[in-house]
């Protein structure tokens, strides 16, 4: 749960690191509310879409800077299949704490 908060707290922070729990836990947590939100109406859980936009941004750009990457690697998305498998790939990658430049 703390680091649900800590999501929260970092909503738009760009900057620092994130690591592997404290980014899946929060995406964990944001589905399954959106789930149930959108069980309960397609309005609410697109509202909750919103309203995690940035903060969800912030916590890929952290992550991204975890395994020493700039945010920028984020436009990877764009290549249809294969840029999301790197995408992906990316998020579950390891630290770096040797050399990261994103400390």
């Amino acid at each position: 749960m703390e680091e649900y908060k800590s999501y929260w707290v970092n909503y738009v922070n760009f900057s620092g690191r994130s690591t592997r729990k404290e980014f899946w836990l929060p995406v964990l947590f944001n589905f399954v509310i959106s789930g149930i939100l959108l069980y309960i109406s397609g309005t609410l859980s697109g509202i909750f879409g919103l309203v995690t936009l940035i903060p969800s941004l912030a916590n890929v750009f952290r992550r991204l800077h975890d395994t020493n990457r700039s945010g920028s690697w984020i436009l990877i998305c764009l290549i249809p299949i294969v840029g999301w498998i790197i995408y992906l790939v990316l998020l579950c990658s390891a630290s770096v704490d040797e050399g990261n430049n994103y400390n």
